[in-house]
């Protein structure tokens, strides 16, 4: 086995992509050596039990409501309905810049090698593409880990930077529920619905501010940040956050930024929404139980949140008057909208990671 790479006095590893001991796996997945590789095993059966559980909780839904009218599922389109659609899609494709844009600010506040913001974006629309258009166990940010990690040689700050840049999410979404109640008060009201929504974005916010704590404390996270074995990792971690904490701009521009993308998203939402006659759930309606859908989906129990999506909306739209059958309905609408315009990051992964010069 290989020694780990040397670490760099600042604590980070110059971990190239060459730095692993595996042996090189054949095309049909196997090693080298012609054994069966238990960890694609394991993925397989990984995704078998995911794709039967997102069939499995969509089963339970269509079984738990009465006389489920299929028809509901697909409207009678019109020109104004093409329309909605279409700025749903466009809203959706700009979530994909803000994204990107978060990314960066999280980067700069790191004090990382500078990347370019067109190639930031190829890894962003490419990670988008594996999590929403393959069947796959392997997520979208392992796809941007591994792609920085070859832009700046340091595998550990590159999977900080994706890690920090998702727990932003974890602070904007909780507030955009609370704006959310506090714009239209009668969401407050919904029994089961608003507790649900209010519980997940309290106990969101309670896990963040854990994570952080845990992060910067010296004697937790902290205690691997000069370490050279793939403890670096959560090391690198600790010094992302040191070192954020003590740029206030570019906290600013994090935060911003997450609001953007987070924002857009209940925008193409609430444009679905229109897009399929649901009038009920309006602007406010989303902006307060969307987030606790995105919420409700990070549980890693089936393939790109199908199924616990659609339980989600039928949970929280329900109690406004909306017919099960088309809070179903948005559910899958938003799946095949993020399905459809994260084709665009196909270009980006087939082209493979590539070294290009920073910039």
């Amino acid at each position: 086995m290989e020694a780990p790479p040397p670490a760099t006095p600042g604590g980070h590893s110059r971990a190239g992509p060459g730095n692993g001991s595996s042996p090189p796996a054949t095309p049909s997945g196997d090693t080298a050596t012609g054994e069966v590789d238990p960890g694609r095993t394991r993925r397989r059966w990984l995704l078998v039990a995911r794709l039967a559980a997102s069939i499995g909780i969509l089963a339970l839904i269509i079984i738990g409501v009465p006389e489920f009218n299929w028809s509901a599922l697909v409207p009678e389109w019109t020109r104004t309905n093409t329309l909605w659609l279409v700025a749903a899609a466009v809203a959706t494709l700009a979530s994909f810049g803000f994204a990107t844009l978060r990314w960066r600010a999280v980067l700069t506040g790191m004090d990382t090698a500078r990347v370019g913001l067109g190639r930031l974006t190829g890894h962003v629309v490419a990670g988008q593409f594996v999590s929403n258009a393959l069947p796959t166990t392997i997520g979208g940010d392992v796809v941007r880990v591994a792609r920085l990690s070859q832009d700046t040689d340091n595998s550990a700050e590159a999977f900080a930077s994706v890690i920090i840049d998702r727990l932003t999410g974890w602070l904007v979404l909780p507030l955009i529920t609370f704006v959310g109640f506090l714009a239209d008060p009668p969401l407050r009201s919904l029994g089961t619905a608003t507790v649900v929504a209010a519980v997940l974005a309290v106990v969101t916010l309670v896990a963040l501010v854990a994570i952080l704590v845990a992060a910067e404390h010296p004697r937790l996270l902290g205690r691997f940040a000069s370490r050279s074995d793939w403890r670096r990792f959560a090391g690198a971690v600790h010094l992302g956050v040191y070192r954020l904490r003590r740029h206030p701009a570019a906290i600013a521009g994090v935060v911003a930024a997450g609001a953007a993308y987070q924002g857009t998203m209940v925008l193409a939402a609430t444009a679905a929404a229109f897009a399929l006659g649901i009038e009920d759930a309006g602007l406010t309606v989303l902006a307060a139980f969307l987030p606790a859908v995105l919420i409700s989906q990070l549980l890693p129990v089936s393939i790109a949140g199908l199924g616990v999506r659609e339980g989600a909306f039928v949970l929280f739209l329900t109690p406004l008057g909306v017919p099960a059958e088309q809070a179903v309905a948005l559910g899958l609408t938003l799946y095949a909208l993020n399905l459809v315009t994260s084709l665009v990051g196909a270009p980006a992964f087939a082209m493979g990671s590539s070294r290009r010069s920073l910039v």
